[in-house]
C-alpha cells in the first residue's frame, strides 16, 4: 500500500512538472496569454481519419509537447509519423501524422499545426481534452479559423462564402460554382470595380481640392464621367442574371400542383424513388406541403408536393389549398400534373382543355404568359390509355401552340419518366446556367443588395454632376463603400495614394 502511494505521488508530481514546464515555455516565449485555438476540422462521427487543427502563436510548443519533438519542429508542410501524447501525463493517446505550417504560409496566416489521427470517438476526445489542458490554448468558436484567415488577408468575404458553399455543396453544379468563387473569380471582378471607383473618386476629390491652383486639368472630370457610366452599365448587366447563381446555390424551387387524384404524390414518389408521400385513392389525401431535395442532372432541386386544388368546405383542406397556391406563386418551375384519362377524346379540344386547366392552377389569372414560362405539363396515367390514344395525344400536344412542354408518363409503371427527366434537366440548365461558362454570377442576396445600392449611388453622381461636385463625389464614395462591403475591404488610404500618385500633388 505504501509503495502504491509513493507511485501515485510520483506520477502526480510528474504531471505537475510537465504542466509547469509547458507553462514556463509559454511564458518565456511571451505567449502564455495569446489566443491559440484548436478544433476538430474533419466531420464528426466515427471515421478512418480525423484531423485536429491548432492555430495561433503557441502552435509550435503544442506540437512539440504532444508529438515528442524535442529536437525541433518537422519540415514545414511535411507529414511526420509520431506518437501523440498527453502533455501532462505523457500518456500515449494515438499514433498518427503531424504537420507543421509556419505563418504566414498557412490557412489562417498564423503558425498552425495539424494532427491526423484515427477517427474513433475515444481518440478524438482524448486529444481534444489534452489540448484543452494546455495553458493559453482554447477550443475554437464556430468559423473562427476562417475568420482569422479573413483578418489575415488570406480570404476576402466572397472567398469565405465560396468556401462555405463548397463545404455544403451537394451537386456537381454547386461544387463547380463554389470552386470558382472560392478561387477568387468573383472577388477579382468586384476588386476591379472597386479600383475603378477609387480612381474616379480620387480624381474627383483632386479636382475639387486643387483645380483652383491649376494643378488639375479640366478634362479629368470628363474621364470620370465616362468611367462611371461604363461601370454603371457593367454592374447593371451583372445584376440582370436571372438569379441563376443564387438559384443554383439554394436549389431550384419546383412545385407539383394539380387537381385532386391526378397522381401528384405518386409523381413525387417516382422522382424520389421512395415513398416520400402517402398515396391513396381518396381525394384530398395530401393536406400539407411535402418537401424533399433532389439532384437532377447535377442541379439541386427542392421539390414540393402540394394539396389538390379544388373547392372544399373542409377547413384543414382549405388551408392546404391556400398553401399550395402560395407555393405555386413562389415556384421557379411548376410541374402541373394532369390525369390524362380526363382529357377530351376529341384531340382538337385537348389544347382548350389544358389551357383552361392551367388557368385555374397557375397565378396571374387570365395572363398566363409569365406563369407558362415557369411551367411543365405532366400527363399522368399513361398506362390506362390505349396505344392509339397515346399516339394521338402526343401528336395533338406537339402541334398545340401556347402550351408548356408536356410529358406523357405513368407513375405506376415508370414509362415516359426518362423523357420527362430530359425535359426537366434542360429546364434546370436554363434556370441555373452552366457555372463554368461565362463570367461568374451573383451567388448571394447580400451581393445583390450592395450592388443595387452601388447603382443608386452612381445615379446620384450623374444627378449632381453639374449641380454640386461635392454631392457628386459623395455618390462615388457611397458606391465605393457598397462594393467594398461585398468583399469586406473598405478604406480611404487608397484614395489618397491615387491623388498623390496620379497628379504628384505636393511634389
Amino acid at each position: 500500500t505504501d509503495r502504491s502511494a509513493v507511485c501515485v505521488r510520483r506520477e502526480s508530481d510528474s504531471f505537475a512538472q510537465a504542466q509547469l514546464n509547458l507553462t514556463k515555455n509559454l511564458c518565456c516565449k511571451g505567449i502564455y496569454d495569446a489566443d491559440t485555438i484548436f478544433a476538430l476540422s474533419s466531420g464528426h462521427g466515427m471515421c478512418g481519419v480525423a484531423v485536429v487543427r491548432v492555430s495561433g502563436p503557441a502552435s509550435a510548443l503544442v506540437l512539440q509537447s504532444m508529438a515528442g519533438l524535442s529536437r525541433g519542429l518537422p519540415p514545414p508542410r511535411t507529414a511526420v509519423l509520431r506518437n501523440v501524447t498527453d502533455p501532462r501525463s505523457q500518456e500515449l493517446l494515438d499514433r498518427g501524422l503531424v504537420l507543421w505550417f509556419p505563418g504566414p504560409r498557412s490557412f489562417t496566416g498564423e503558425d498552425s499545426a495539424e494532427f491526423h489521427l484515427h477517427g474513433g470517438a475515444a481518440v478524438i476526445t482524448g486529444v481534444l481534452q489534452a489540448l484543452g489542458s494546455v495553458p493559453g490554448v482554447r477550443p475554437a468558436e464556430a468559423g473562427e479559423f476562417t475568420r482569422r484567415a479573413f483578418h489575415a488577408g488570406k480570404l476576402d468575404l466572397t472567398e469565405v462564402e465560396g468556401l462555405g458553399d463548397l463545404i455544403h455543396a451537394e451537386t456537381e453544379a454547386q461544387r463547380r460554382q463554389a470552386l470558382r468563387q472560392m478561387e477568387g473569380e468573383l472577388s477579382r471582378l468586384y476588386q476591379g470595380w472597386s479600383q475603378r471607383l477609387t480612381r474616379s473618386l480620387a480624381h474627383m476629390e483632386a479636382f475639387i481640392d486643387f483645380s483652383e491652383d491649376e494643378l488639375i486639368e479640366e478634362g479629368v472630370l470628363n474621364e470620370v464621367d465616362l468611367s462611371v457610366l461604363q461601370l454603371q452599365r457593367e454592374i447593371e448587366g451583372h445584376l440582370q442574371d436571372g438569379r441563376r447563381a443564387e438559384r443554383l446555390r439554394s436549389g431550384v424551387q419546383a412545385v407539383i400542383a394539380g387537381a385532386t387524384n391526378a397522381g401528384k404524390s405518386s409523381f413525387l414518389n417516382l422522382l424520389c424513388q421512395r415513398p416520400a408521400a402517402i398515396v391513396s385513392p381518396t381525394a384530398g389525401t395530401t393536406r400539407d406541403v411535402v418537401e424533399t431535395s433532389l439532384n437532377i442532372g447535377g442541379f439541386p432541386v427542392v421539390l414540393s408536393d402540394t394539396a389538390g386544388l379544388r373547392d372544399t368546405g373542409d377547413s384543414v383542406e382549405m388551408e392546404g389549398v391556400r398553401r399550395a397556391k402560395e407555393r405555386v406563386q413562389l415556384a421557379d418551375v411548376t410541374l402541373v400534373v394532369v390525369d390524362s384519362t380526363q382529357l377530351p377524346q376529341n384531340y382538337q379540344s385537348v389544347q382548350n382543355f389544358l389551357t383552361d386547366h392551367l388557368r385555374s392552377i397557375l397565378p396571374n389569372g387570365d395572363d398566363l404568359t409569365a406563369s407558362l414560362q415557369r411551367c411543365l405539363l405532366v400527363l399522368n396515367k399513361r398506362d390506362l390509355l390505349s396505344r392509339r390514344t397515346v399516339d394521338g395525344l402526343q401528336k395533338s400536344i406537339s402541334q398545340a401552340e401556347g402550351l408548356p412542354l408536356a410529358s406523357l408518363l405513368s407513375c405506376q409503371t415508370g414509362d415516359g419518366l426518362d423523357d420527362f427527366l430530359d425535359v426537366f434537366q434542360d429546364r434546370m440548365r436554363t434556370l441555373c446556367g452552366d457555372p463554368l461558362v461565362g463570367s461568374v454570377s451573383l451567388t448571394q442576396a447580400r451581393h445583390r443588395c450592395h450592388l443595387q445600392q452601388c447603382v443608386r449611388a452612381l445615379s446620384q453622381y450623374h444627378r449632381y454632376r453639374d449641380v454640386d461636385l461635392a454631392l457628386a463625389a459623395e455618390g462615388l464614395r457611397l458606391a465605393l463603400t457598397s462594393v467594398g462591403r461585398i468583399t469586406g475591404k473598405v478604406g480611404a488610404e487608397q484614395i489618397l495614394d491615387i491623388i498623390f500618385r496620379d497628379f504628384c500633388i505636393g511634389k
